[in-house]
């Protein structure tokens, strides 16, 4: 079947994808949700997949590329349209089938990938945590952003390998940083007006509040302070945000796996993300 883009006049049929995958697709779901289908609002293109009366896969190509419920026919489709355009996104991510069976047939168009992350639990609870939540992680204030985005800059550089900064000198970070902060999505705990412990609410849809961004300062790390972190996020995200919350985590960082499971959260699948 013809990939084709997709406009508002199918939106009713993307939501309904997207309630099917509400974890794996919360990032595109947000996006629609704010900004419709119309490519001139929503910074990207939604494509399709399918019969028009039988919508069977989208895939958002924007800043990041994202799959959501591709078959390997929609697999093969939708990488058979991109493989012929230039690569604008700075990652694919997805659910861990459809991304790694694009990059299998985009690694010669768009390569070399910077890393390829196969393997990463996609997480979800719904129940508050059984760990006590520390009473000194909270929201921060708009006034504390300057204190807040040298804990942001250091994790992004950690986790993603290179530094937010490179580009424009952080201003389109620090925007994003801001705009998590106004919208009462990230959390904190200070000591000495130094962040030792940060998360943020990243994508918020009707059906979850996704956590992304997730660090404790070196010095701080092994003395057993992340679940506590932890459970304070996710308490006040459920109670206040979404009727659930879920994460992606790397396979290999064991130790913050036992933290999320200490917190609750079970798998509902593995996503993976090629980095550019």
């Amino acid at each position: 079947m013809p990939v084709r883009q997709l406009g508002e006049s199918e939106r009713r049929a993307v939501e309904r994808l997207l309630d099917l995958d509400p974890f794996a697709g919360a990032q595109v779901a947000e996006r629609v949700a704010a900004r419709g289908l119309a490519w001139w609002r929503a910074e990207g293109r939604i494509l399709g997949y399918g019969a028009r009366r039988n919508l069977e896969a989208i895939c958002w190509l924007g800043g990041n590329l994202t799959p959501v419920l591709a078959s390997g026919p929609a697999v093969a489709a939708f990488a058979d349209l991109l493989a012929g355009e230039e690569r604008i996104c700075s990652s694919i991510v997805g659910r861990a089938d459809a991304v790694l069976g694009l990059w299998e047939r985009l690694d010669g168009a768009w390569g070399p990938a910077r890393a390829v992350r196969a393997n990463q639990p996609l997480l979800v609870t719904d129940g508050l945590p059984p760990v006590p939540p520390d009473p000194q992680v909270r929201r921060v204030g708009s006034g504390e952003v300057d204190r807040l985005f040298p804990a942001a800059v250091a994790m992004y550089t950690e986790e993603v390998g290179v530094s937010p900064l490179a580009d424009d000198g952080g201003r389109s970070y620090r925007r994003r940083v801001n705009e998590l902060v106004r919208a009462g999505r990230a959390y904190a705990r200070f000591v000495n007006d130094r962040v030792i412990f940060k998360a943020e609410l990243a994508v918020v849809t009707r059906r979850t509040a996704q956590v992304q961004g997730v660090w404790v300062a070196p010095e701080w790390r092994g003395r057993g302070i992340a679940a506590a972190a932890m459970a304070a996020v996710v308490r006040d995200a459920l109670l206040r945000v979404a009727p659930t919350v879920s994460l992606y985590v790397n396979d290999f960082n064991v130790p913050a796996r036992r933290v999320y499971e200490r917190c609750g959260f079970r798998p509902v699948g593995t996503l993976a993300t090629v980095l550019f």
